[in-house]
């Protein structure tokens, strides 16, 4: 390749020309990885839960496992990262100063072959100069002989002329072996240099070029490597990810998801009774004149029972609306298993802060033992008022706890009882055997029926009932509030706990029984929160 330094002047920058494109390669390769852990990792957020009030927070397996899911996720997106960060640091870094250096190098190893190619034409300039300088004075000599001679020879020619031709030969002659001796000299530093150029200078011009591009090819090989080890180093971690996400799948529990349903909205109550047994046929047995006056009077009432609850059913559904009023501290606005689960939580709580201000408290004991041994580590008085402080919160947590069981033995002592309580006023409902008279007595036999007085509480003139929009409606039964009721929706009627109401008008299947107070209060309470007692043997109060 002695003759072809243009053609490995070519090579060599087609290779570095190579190594830039790989670089670029790299580059958008780099691009590449870190748009896609970008967009991962805003994918992430975007379906990430917001920080929520601990009640709030995820409770279902299939919900934690997805949440796992994108953690595991966002941990793929940063190994995304160290890959593209390992790729522009190892191999599009390394590339570019390489290609640098390389440009460096090669345009001096061109730049010394170009002047050793230039020195040897300055050679073979000078060589040929005198050769052609030779070349002459040897054409001159031979003239200068021609000449002497053709004097020499002929007889006319004076001595004189031929002694100046003699001169002029000897002259031409003279010089003509300078330049042989100069042309010589010329050409053997001619050879040596050429020669020197050709097997010295210029294959150890070549040797540095390819030696040069051996390394470049070697860096290209290198950063194959870097690139593919850059992608290999994270492949244990997202393995790692991937299983984490396996893990996730796998810990999808059915089972638990439905009882954590049945947990969070189950309220302690009982299910409904049956419903009473209605005999409609009570009025064929009524007498003309009593049936004249009291019909209208129940017709009439029945209409208005159902006109007031269809209208109040859109806004006193028991869990339609959240009470306008504040949360109790007791929990009593919630259901039984409600609040009890509130409870447990709340008596949790206290125990660990009780424990701490109880480790707090042994710590500064401690404190002020060593401080009493060693006055010079510190004053035990300063100690006192720390210390008094916790043993006063230390107090006030075992005040609230005592205070949150004393409620939860309550709640749980209820819902104990609550199906005793059920069973007696579900006799009260069913009707298995005989008929209802028209007062409210039933016999065996439907010819024995018996009219009832009526009660202590029935108006002293039934008559004037029917005509009187504004008198109350008769009570049907009693009933006693087993839990407490607030009462702050329109249309409801507050109640405390054990306090005995008048029973006005039934639950027409909606939740919601119309009661009334001594005082005359009416208003709407839930079913669920009574004990009902209708007496069917009574017109009414």
């Amino acid at each position: 390749l002695k003759d072809q330094f243009d053609n490995l002047d070519k090579h060599t920058q087609w290779g570095i020309d190579f190594l830039e494109k790989y670089a670029k390669f790299v580059k958008e390769r780099i691009e590449i990885e870190q748009n896609y852990a970008k967009q991962l990792r805003n994918l992430v957020k975007k379906y990430c839960p917001k920080r929520s009030p601990k009640d709030e927070e995820p409770r279902f397996t299939s919900c934690i496992a997805f949440f796992n899911i994108l953690n595991e996720l966002n941990d793929y997106a940063g190994q995304r990262e160290v890959v593209a960060e390992e790729m522009g640091h190892r191999v599009y870094g390394e590339l570019m100063r390489y290609s640098h250096d390389l440009k460096t190098e090669r345009k001096m190893h061109l730049q010394e072959g170009r002047k050793a190619q230039q020195y040897l034409d300055m050679c073979w300039k000078q060589m040929d100069n005198s050769k052609k300088k030779f070349e002459r004075e040897c054409r001159e000599a031979e003239k200068a002989q021609q000449s002497y001679e053709r004097l020499d020879n002929d007889t006319n020619a004076t001595k004189a002329d031929v002694e100046k031709a003699k001169q002029q030969l000897n002259l031409r002659t003279h010089m003509a072996d300078e330049n042989k001796n100069e042309y010589a000299a010329q050409l053997q530093n001619f050879n040596g240099e050429q020669h020197k150029h050709y097997y010295i200078v210029i294959p150890q011009i070549y040797k540095q070029l390819q030696e040069m591009d051996e390394r470049r090819t070697i860096k290209l090989s290198e950063c194959y490597k870097g690139f593919a080890d850059s992608e290999r180093k994270v492949i244990p971690i997202i393995s790692k990810c991937l299983e984490g996400m396996i893990l996730a799948a796998k810990s999808v529990d059915e089972h638990r998801d439905s009882q954590l349903v049945i947990d969070c909205f189950k309220s302690g109550f009982e299910p409904p009774g049956d419903f009473p047994f209605e005999d409609y046929s009570q009025n064929i047995y009524r007498t003309i004149s009593d049936g004249t006056i009291s019909t209208p009077k129940q017709e009439g009432m029945r209409i208005d029972s159902k006109t007031t609850v269809s209208k109040a059913k859109g806004k006193l559904w028991l869990f339609g609306k959240k009470p306008k009023g504040p949360a109790l501290e007791d929990f009593s606005h919630l259901p039984p298993e409600q609040r009890r689960k509130k409870l447990q939580q709340r008596i949790d709580e206290l125990n660990r802060e009780l424990q701490k201000e109880t480790d707090q408290k042994d710590a500064l004991i401690k404190m002020k033992d060593v401080y009493e041994k060693n006055p010079q580590m510190g004053d035990p008085g300063s100690l006192q008022p720390k210390l008094t402080e916790t043993m006063s919160n230390m107090d006030r947590l075992r005040m609230e706890i005592h205070k949150n069981e004393a409620w939860l033995s309550e709640v749980e002592g209820k819902v104990a009882a609550r199906s005793d309580r059920r069973h007696s006023s579900d006799i009260n409902h069913l009707v298995t055997q005989g008929r209802e008279s028209p007062e409210g007595s039933y016999t065996d036999d439907a010819n024995q029926e018996v009219r009832g007085p009526p009660q202590q509480h029935a108006h002293p003139n039934e008559f004037d009932d029917e005509f009187e929009d504004d008198d109350p409606l008769p009570a049907i039964g009693h009933c006693k509030a087993i839990y407490p009721f607030d009462g702050h929706n329109e249309g409801t009627l507050a109640m405390k706990e054990g306090e005995i109401l008048y029973i006005i008008e039934e639950d027409k299947g909606d939740g919601w029984t119309r009661a009334r107070r001594h005082n005359g209060e009416e208003g709407y309470v839930p079913t669920s929160y009574i004990d009902v007692t209708l007496e069917k043997n009574s017109k009414g109060a």
